[in-house]
């Protein structure tokens, strides 16, 4: 199959992917049964790791012989929300304006998967696998992927290399930094404003927590490594999302805020974090004995591990032989699944189509000629396998 070919097929399986809307919030069932529907004719039998409700799924499948030295393509199928956002054409109709191609989810990271799906019939007669690795709510934690990881390393032939397909413009990506996110709710006690002695202000215990993690974070940036690859070149801290009271006249019963920390390889998010959950805990007994019901409480919500680097890693040195990519070595700040799979054992790199810059936004978009490089890879994929 030429690179000609493959592109072609792959514009047919885009159309389709996006079409499905797989908002992380919905099921993506409706798209797994597509890629089980494409393979089916192959011959090839896939595998569903569900989730607890069995509401999604992850998939995976074997192209090929089931022996040592295959490659694992690994891709997430939901998106993220396309609420509130000014788009100019239907976010789940795959729209070609001149030489892009418009629609939710096309750089991420629809194309990277149908361009998996276009090379599959190629991959079939090599003498050594591609493994598609097909996951779910990659997009708010990474949360599918593990599970489905748990089984590679379970019943797979040990692959040798892991491409993960987010959007690197088809250029190598070798390490990521990790992202935790922790939910942190205060519960107070209501009464009239003018009288603060009788109740508490969540809001105004969440102000101070809140400004304890605003000066952990202007501490994590003052400890930049000025060798650090990672752009920013520190650890940083942010928090997204606050929510608390219901009039200005009263005394807020509940705020909740969420807040997210990212590493670099080798730091400990856990222990970066352990004196402001001290604070909480503080915080919580001070008021919990004040008024029923009263206190703090912090949930981890996700934990997408770090990517480190793999000096001479067997899956970076094939996809820059595939790609011709001999540029410096690259990393990104935002997070991925390769953390997770690097800590299942397996040798990982970051290579897909897209640029992270057109993600998550409105009139996200591919280049066609990145799906043509993609196309490319794929065939000279199938070429190596063999």
């Amino acid at each position: 199959m030429t690179p000609d070919d493959l592109t072609a097929s792959a514009l047919g399986h885009l159309e389709r992917l996006i079409a499905f809307d797989t908002t992380s919030r919905d099921s993506n069932l409706r798209l797994i049964e597509y890629v089980e529907h494409v393979l089916a004719p192959l011959g090839v039998n896939a595998t569903r790791v569900f989730n607890e409700d069995r509401s999604k799924a992850n998939l995976y499948a074997t192209l090929g012989p089931s022996v040592p030295g295959g490659v694992v393509l690994s891709g997430h199928t939901d998106v993220v929300p396309v609420d509130g956002q000014p788009w100019t054409s239907d976010p789940f109709t795959l729209t070609r304006r001149g030489d892009r191609l418009f629609g939710r989810g096309t750089c991420d990271m629809k194309a990277f998967l149908a361009l998996a799906l276009a090379g599959a019939p190629a991959f079939l007669s090599g003498a050594r696998p591609v493994h598609l690795a097909f996951s779910y709510d990659e997009e708010v934690g990474c949360l599918g992927a593990p599970s489905m990881i748990r089984e590679l390393v379970r019943d797979l032939p040990p692959p040798a290399a892991v491409v993960v397909g987010e959007p690197t413009n088809m250029e190598v990506v070798s390490g990521h930094k990790g992202i935790s996110t922790w939910r942190v709710t205060v519960s107070g006690h209501e009464a009239h404003s003018s009288l603060t002695h009788l109740g508490v202000s969540a809001n105004m215990v969440a102000v101070r927590l809140m400004a304890r993690l605003a000066d952990l974070a202007d501490a994590l940036a003052l400890k930049a490594d000025a060798h650090s690859a990672f752009c920013p070149r520190h650890a940083t801290l942010t928090i997204g999302q606050v929510n608390g009271g219901t009039a200005v006249n009263i005394l807020a019963r509940e705020c909740m805020f969420v807040f997210d920390l990212r590493v670099l390889p080798g730091m400990d998010p856990d222990a970066i974090v352990a004196p402001f959950i001290a604070a909480c805990a503080a915080e919580g007994a001070r008021i919990g004995p004040l008024f029923e019901g009263a206190g703090v409480e912090v949930v981890r919500r996700s934990q997408t591990p770090s990517f480190a680097p793999e000096p001479d890693g067997a899956a970076e040195l094939l996809v820059r032989r595939l790609t011709g990519d001999n540029g410096p070595a690259r990393v990104v700040a935002y997070a991925s699944e390769a953390g997770q799979f690097q800590g299942g054992g397996f040798s990982v790199v970051i290579c897909g189509p897209g640029s992270i810059e057109q993600a998550h936004q409105a009139d996200e978009y591919l280049e066609v000629a990145q799906l043509e490089r993609g196309a490319t890879f794929m065939a000279r994929l199938a070429e190596a396998q063999r």
